[in-house]
């Protein structure tokens, strides 16, 4: 009498043929770079902006910027740390920070597809290996 588990060590004492496919990657689409790169930088950008934010909170919580702000008043009575350095000019910063970012990896995303498809034309593409368990 057979039982299934015999059956299973039977079948897994067979040899499976493995196939293996070696392609050749000739062509980066561009725009699918630049959507790719967009929505990373998106990733990125909210990233930035929220350690910003976490960032000013542990700082401000923690006092430093009262003993930051107390001593550059003794050194000039006149210039107040706290107009330039509240929760909303960090904020805003941080999102001009984040909209920088976010065109600057778009574009370098742009460039890196485009100059792939370029050094495609001399080198012959990137070579990969595929194999089917």
């Amino acid at each position: 009498m057979s039982t299934v588990a015999d059956k299973l060590a039977k079948k897994s004492s067979n040899k499976s043929s493995t196939k293996q496919v070696r392609l050749r990657l000739v062509y980066v689409d561009f725009w699918s770079a630049v959507k790719l790169s967009f929505l990373a930088a998106v990733a990125v950008a909210v990233v930035t902006v929220v350690m910003f934010f976490l960032i000013y909170t542990v700082v401000s919580t923690t006092g430093v910027v009262d003993t930051v702000s107390s001593l550059i008043s003794s050194l000039s009575p006149s210039f107040v740390l706290k107009s330039y350095l509240g929760l909303p000019q960090v904020m805003a910063f941080g999102a001009v920070v984040a909209i920088i970012n976010l065109i600057v990896v778009t574009v370098l995303g742009a460039i890196a597809a485009a100059v792939y498809n370029l050094a495609v034309k001399v080198t012959g593409g990137l070579l990969v290996g595929f194999t089917s368990n």
